[in-house]
């Protein structure tokens, strides 16, 4: 086990990374304008009602909606009813907040390999924990490729996951990513080595090597499953 700081090849491939970025400032930019469309349409009420061009009333502007209308107009009309449009802004903005999420998602996920400690880095925070004390399970997704057939082809995006001892934090280490079906043998065996060297004889020690074990046989034989 090197002592030396090792990036993982977690994370979206460059293409993905495009695409995930383009789609989230999409997403991003149409909650601003949906936000920001009752404040533009009270501005232009304001310059249509100056006082060059007022409404007289009502009624002259009973086309448009009582959420739309100045407020002497909107109060006029019915003054315990308070517009609407103030609030309608406010639908936008958990579109804003989704595409940023997506994007810093998309450009932070990394993951690195110093020592035992494992960190990573998610949308908005840093995790690390100690692979050689942590409780070491697998995860897995399911997912199929273009060229499977059979019933017994359905292939396992693996993951390797790891809580911290005593509290529930953890973090998730994909093995598979920035375009690879698995991370490289020399990570694989950084991570297995991580996990196994100085661990403790505890409860969580059998499930743990057998993770290791599984890392060590995937660096032998990367395509298997």
């Amino acid at each position: 086990m090197t002592n030396q700081e090792l990036r993982l090849s977690v994370g979206a491939s460059p293409g993905q990374r495009v695409v995930a970025v383009v789609f989230g400032v999409l997403l991003a930019a149409v909650g601003a304008a949906f936000v920001a469309l009752p404040l533009v349409a009270d501005g232009l009420l304001r310059r249509l009602t100056g006082p060059g061009d007022p409404f007289a009333s009502y009624e002259e502007a009973r086309d448009l909606p009582p959420g739309l209308l100045p407020p002497a107009l909107r109060d006029s009309a019915d003054p315990n009813q308070s517009g609407p449009s103030p609030l309608i802004g406010l639908c936008g903005l958990p579109f804003v907040l989704l595409g940023l999420y997506l994007v810093l998602r998309v450009l932070r996920t990394a993951a690195w390999l110093d020592g035992s400690r494992a960190r990573v880095r998610g949308a908005l925070r840093t995790r690390t924990v100690d692979l050689a004390t942590a409780r070491i399970e697998s995860g897995a997704v399911s997912y199929r490729e273009a060229d499977d057939d059979g019933p017994t082809s359905g292939r396992q995006v693996r993951a390797v996951l790891a809580t911290d001892r005593g509290s529930a934090r953890g973090v998730t280490i994909p093995l598979r990513g920035m375009g690879l079906p698995v991370l490289p043998p020399s990570e694989l065996r950084a991570l297995a080595d991580a996990i196994t060297t100085h661990r403790p004889g505890d409860e969580w020690a059998g499930e743990a090597h057998a993770v290791a074990d599984h890392l060590r046989r995937l660096a032998e034989r990367p395509s298997a499953d």
